[in-house]
């Protein structure tokens, strides 16, 4: 993916208005509803907007990230940098960035790896880096191979190869013909390459609009159509994924995702996937609707990539995600480039695992990146709090950690108020209400000025009387881990920096939040 694409969308009620009885907003003053992040952004900066503990870019524009690899004892992680955002906008040009990292918390800045307009071919979109232990490609046991989307007219896509021999600080292009040529379609971008051991070759997945592409090479130079994927209704596919995964009962799961917008048919607008068998050539989907690892705005073009411990070993049953916390629907809405001279910022590395439901079939599941234990610098203990409408926390901050079990008997609803103004009219609501969990941004500064993604859904069992809440709340962002992480809520927000407060609520009941707990971090 490389820039702005149709993005269809659908009028949603908020939790405020579609309840009378009223949830969080009717507990606390809710005032007048804030101005968009565009409006916001012609005040003065009054902080800076930079997270705390996410990455995010040096300067200029960041968006997709590009999966990263293990290379000599650290990540390599690639990500799509216009470094003439500020004179050009998004229409620029993209080149890939680096940084390292051993924790995937702390990162190293390394600068442009692959860079833009050095061929005739111009700027470079996504694709995706492998390590060719093997000499496959012919440039040497170990060389760093990006295959990535170029569009010389800024229309015809195809896939162009790139090469480092310096453990892949540098690349060089191998030539300037595509090493997969467009077959005449408009949408052909997103190379997603991985290596079959079991048949001795490579496999790419290919974004084709509403299919993904399956292709196998021997060197990574010549490549052959074998099939595709087929899936409508959830947009344009881009940034697919493919990997297998082994479950704790021992089944091993491959899994196919790719980065779609599913808001005209009222689904997220994240990363769908399904998880199946594939032999090679064709994938055979368990069910055929989509899950999806992300029920928030702000979670695309997200890739997923190998977890290996500090020696390199892999871990078979565990994998790692990251994704871009943002939207194209209004990409470049941000006062973060005004305050602070950025625009883009990732989400937390967070570990997939792949788990057995009840009912036979299976999901992933998500946690927070277990490195961000090293990282904490202030633990504040609540213990367990009793709320019967409101409490206000005698607690302040932008960026931290809170988790929290909530039981009942029997309510309607409970989370907290984040990054609530001291006079209770702005705030980022999240929790569970009746039949699903929320996170709802539209009592802050949103970016989204049209007002129809202002809160997120996922399913909920309410019956269950407890649920589990792990959210990371950082200057711009708030990701709500539920129960297991078989739902998370990634989005995008821009509070006024002076907004720091904290609230517990429940509606039509009681209930107690044990086990309360607030980390800070610093990174």
């Amino acid at each position: 993916m490389r820039g702005t694409f149709g993005m269809p969308g659908i009028s949603r009620r908020s939790l405020f208005v579609a309840s009378a009885a009223g949830a969080a907003g009717a507990l606390l003053p809710t005032g007048t509803r804030p101005a968009s992040a565009a409006s916001a952004t012609a005040a003065a900066c009054a902080g800076s907007y930079r997270a705390e503990y996410h990455f995010t870019v040096p300067d200029q524009w960041m968006n997709d990230p590009q999966r990263p690899v293990w290379i000599d004892g650290e990540y390599h992680y690639y990500y799509l940098y216009n470094p003439d955002y500020s004179t050009g906008g998004t229409t620029a040009g993209t080149a890939w960035r680096l940084a390292t990292s051993t924790d995937l918390v702390s990162f190293t800045d390394r600068g442009i790896a692959v860079p833009k307009n050095t061929t005739p071919n111009g700027d470079v979109w996504s694709g995706s880096a492998v390590v060719d232990t093997e000499n496959t490609a012919g440039f040497g046991a170990g060389a760093v191979i990006v295959l990535a989307t170029m569009a010389p007219d800024d229309i015809t896509q195809a896939q162009y190869l790139y090469f480092s021999t310096d453990g892949g600080r540098t690349f060089t292009p191998h030539g300037t013909d595509p090493v997969l040529p467009n077959p005449g379609v408009r949408d052909f971008r997103d190379p997603k390459v991985v290596r079959d051991e079991e048949r001795g070759r490579w496999v790419m997945t290919l974004a084709e609009n509403d299919k993904v592409g399956f292709y196998h090479s021997a060197d990574l130079k010549s490549w052959t159509y074998v099939g595709g994927f087929i899936k409508g209704g959830i947009g344009v596919l881009e940034c697919p994924d493919l990997f297998r995964l082994r479950a704790a009962d021992g089944t091993w799961k491959w899994v196919l995702g790719v980065s779609a917008n599913g808001k005209g048919s009222g689904l997220p607008s994240t990363y769908a996937y399904w998880t199946g068998s594939f032999d090679g050539t064709t994938f055979t989907p368990d069910l055929s609707d989509p899950q999806w690892l992300d029920h928030g705005w702000d979670w695309y073009a997200a890739v997923t990539f190998d977890k290996r411990d500090t020696g390199g070993a892999l871990d078979p049953a565990a994998r790692y995600a990251i994704g871009w916390m943002n939207h194209w629907d209004y990409a470049t809405t941000t006062p973060t480039m005004e305050c602070d001279g950025f625009n883009g910022t990732d989400s937390i590395v967070r570990e997939i695992t792949l788990k057995r439901a009840a009912d036979g079939t299976y999901h992933l599941a998500s946690r927070p990146v277990a490195g961000l234990d090293a990282h904490v610098s202030r633990t504040v203990d609540l213990g367990d709090l009793e709320v019967d409408g409101s409490l206000l926390l005698d607690y302040k901050g932008t960026a931290y950690e809170l988790s929290t079990d909530i039981t009942w008997e029997q309510l309607t609803g409970a989370g907290l108020q984040l990054r609530r103004s001291p006079d209770g009219g702005r705030h980022i609501d999240a929790g569970v209400y009746g039949d699903y969990a929320f996170v709802n941004r539209g009592y802050t500064v949103s970016p989204d000025s049209s007002g129809r993604w202002q809160e997120s859904r996922s399913p909920f069992d309410r019956s269950a009387g407890t649920v589990r809440l792990r959210i990371l709340i950082d200057r711009t962002s708030v990701e709500m881990f539920v129960d297991d992480g078989r739902y998370v809520h990634t989005t995008e927000v821009f509070p006024d920096p002076a907004d720091t407060g904290l609230a517990l609520f429940t509606i039509d009941g009681p209930a107690v939040f044990r086990n309360t707990v607030i980390r800070e971090f610093t990174v």
